[in-house]
């Protein structure tokens, strides 16, 4: 959609200019015009008219080889250069002539009262002026909003031939199809005024980032093709207090003008979040709060405006916003299943050359937990790739090394492993592999490396699941942890010793044996009691145990306990499967990457 730009300029734009003219004038013009013409003369006149009792005042620049006098009545500066001549100073003090170390400018007492009283004075009259009929064209700004302070920084777009219509959005049906009746009321809302029915004032984006929340309110507004205002919450919030509060009621007002419109707030949670409750307070996100509160659902209507907003933290909001009657409807944009990346990555495919063989299925299903945002980087990844080798369109392999970017980074070239941590890192990656694969209910493995990679890893094991997995049960849950132990397993059977290697493993599995026993009620101490509350769970998840010491202290016993215990059972896996341990880890070793059917096949061998 294109974006309508704001002829009009703040009055403080017109201030500024005006003062740097002031500033240039004062500083190159006037000195200019203040300063008589010099007259150059030699030296000899100047000798002849000290000795005639013609000189006024003398004064030498030594540094710039020059002498500087004026006649008697000091109406003339004349100017000469400097000779050899040591009595210069004796004569001029036996003449009476006085003589100085600054620079002789003479002013006309007439152009000098001009200078600096008429022309200011005749400049901030003109200035008055100028701002007076400003001030009254736009109906008493005799407030912020004459300077621009208060004014509303949306962007708006209107109808274009390339905006971006629902087709473009993939991967979120269930959101594409509750905005799709926002989309029929703008184009025809007599069947819904018909039957007594009036669509929701707010309707709420929230999901995790990179899930195309901002995108789907532009295809709302493209298939609409109604005006679009953007803005982020953030810019509601300014230095002055009242201003965010202003900017808002300048949105509503602009945007009922251009009705049937929609208004889009992205990040609203920079101004809607939970007011503290303290008396007496002034804060300004507080204010704009009020005020958004105040036109979505005050004694004014808002007809034919209808209000988008997008969240990650949507538990921060105050429910004053949230309650029906301002944000009548929430719609989750959540991350993509199997069908929706498949959908998502054929889209963003479109927009480069793909080999007709590439089997994007595949692609989808080696991208699991990957966002919109995420699936478009690795398409652009892949064609980037491709460029870099050579080719005129991308191919499988550049859509799965893409992968392989996004999650852990390029490959190093340069960095070199000796020969021991060579074969430390084959054996702790075939130990994950290996013990995934002899235990039920696991991911298949999907490809096996010992090239390390700019995220810090010296080697990974990736495994795919099969289809989209919604519940994992307790025994899943615990294979999980004991493929993760797996790699330390394996060097401990191996070399008798422990390397750093393990860190992520260590934390990745420490992480899923607390929320078993915290949040899935998965140990027969505690049963189904919740030790443990998430937030901000679109952004990582913090958690927070919520349990007395006594049972935070038997948390960590049992998690301990957890671990401990799934570690032995890969370390016995992997002591039962000694020989194909050897074997797998000697051929990762020489080549360095395999797949997923080379290894299954040397397993099964």
């Amino acid at each position: 959609m294109n974006e309508v730009k704001r002829p009009k300029r703040p009055l403080i734009y017109y201030y500024g200019v005006i003062v740097l003219i002031l500033l240039l004038f004062n500083l190159l013009a006037l000195p200019k015009l203040s300063q008589w013409q010099v007259v150059e003369v030699d030296y000899g006149t100047f000798m002849s008219m000290t000795e005639d009792g013609q000189v006024g005042r003398v004064e030498i620049q030594e540094q710039e080889n020059l002498i500087l006098f004026t006649d008697q009545e000091e109406t003339t500066v004349y100017k000469t250069a400097m000779v050899d001549d040591p009595d210069l100073t004796a004569r001029l003090h036996d003449a009476g002539i006085p003589f100085y170390g600054q620079e002789i400018q003479q002013e006309s007492p007439m152009l000098s009262f001009l200078l600096t009283w008429i022309l200011p004075l005749l400049i901030f009259i003109a200035i008055g002026q100028f701002m007076s009929k400003k001030m009254m064209d736009r109906a008493g700004g005799a407030n912020a909003m004459s300077f621009g302070f208060g004014k509303s920084n949306a962007k708006i777009y209107v109808k274009s031939s390339e905006g971006i219509k629902f087709s473009d959005v993939a991967g979120e049906d269930e959101a594409k199809e509750s905005l799709q009746e926002i989309v029929n009321y703008l184009h025809d809302p007599s069947q819904y005024r018909e039957i007594g029915a009036s669509m929701p004032k707010g309707i709420l984006l929230v999901g995790p980032p990179g899930t195309g929340k901002t995108m789907l309110a532009k295809a709302v507004a493209g298939e609409a093709n109604v005006p679009f205002f953007s803005i982020s919450g953030s810019e509601f919030v300014e230095m002055f207090v009242g201003m965010g509060a202003s900017k808002v009621r300048d949105l509503f007002k602009q945007a009922k003008e251009k009705a049937p419109c929609i208004v889009f707030i992205d990040e609203i949670d920079a101004i809607g979040k939970k007011r503290d409750g303290q008396v007496g307070g002034n804060d300004e996100r507080e204010q704009t709060l009020n005020q958004l509160l105040t036109e979505m659902d005050g004694f004014e209507g808002n007809n034919g405006v209808i209000i988008l907003a997008a969240t990650n933290r949507p538990e921060s909001l105050d429910p004053a916003l949230t309650r029906p009657g301002r944000f009548d409807r929430r719609v989750p944009v959540e991350l993509p299943d199997l069908q929706g990346r498949e959908a998502i990555l054929k889209v963003h495919a479109k927009k480069i050359k793909v080999a007709d063989q590439v089997d994007f299925h595949q692609i989808a299903r080696m991208a699991s937990g990957a966002s919109g945002a995420e699936l478009a980087n690795i398409v652009n990844e892949a064609a980037l790739r491709a460029v870099r080798n050579g080719r005129k369109y991308a191919t499988q392999a550049d859509l799965e090394e893409s992968i392989e970017v996004v999650i852990a980074g390029y490959q190093k070239k340069n960095a070199i492993l000796t020969d021991r941590e060579k074969w430390t890192v084959s054996y702790h990656e075939i130990g994950h592999a290996l013990v995934a694969a002899l235990q039920n209910h696991s991911a298949p493995v999907q490809k096996i490396t010992i090239i390390p990679r700019t995220s810090g890893a010296l080697g990974y094991t990736m495994q795919v699941e099969e289809g989209n997995h919604y519940l994992l049960t307790q025994e899943e849950l615990e294979n999980k942890i004991a493929t993760y132990t797996g790699g330390r397993a394996a060097e401990e059977v191996v070399f008798g010793t422990s390397s750093t290697g393990a860190s992520n493993d260590i934390e990745q599995a420490t992480k899923l044996a607390r929320a078993m026993i915290t949040r899935y009620g998965m140990s027969p101490d505690f049963d189904m009691v919740a030790l443990e509350s998430v937030t901000n769970q679109y952004l990582g998840g913090d958690s927070s145990l919520t349990c007395s010491m006594e049972t935070q202290t038997e948390v960590d016993r049992q998690v301990v306990a957890l671990v401990k215990r799934e570690h032995a059972k890969a370390t016995a896996i992997l002591q039962e499967n000694r020989e194909k341990l050897d074997e797998l880890a000697k051929y990762l070793y020489e080549q360095e990457t395999i797949t997923g059917e080379e290894f299954m096949e040397i397993l099964n061998r």
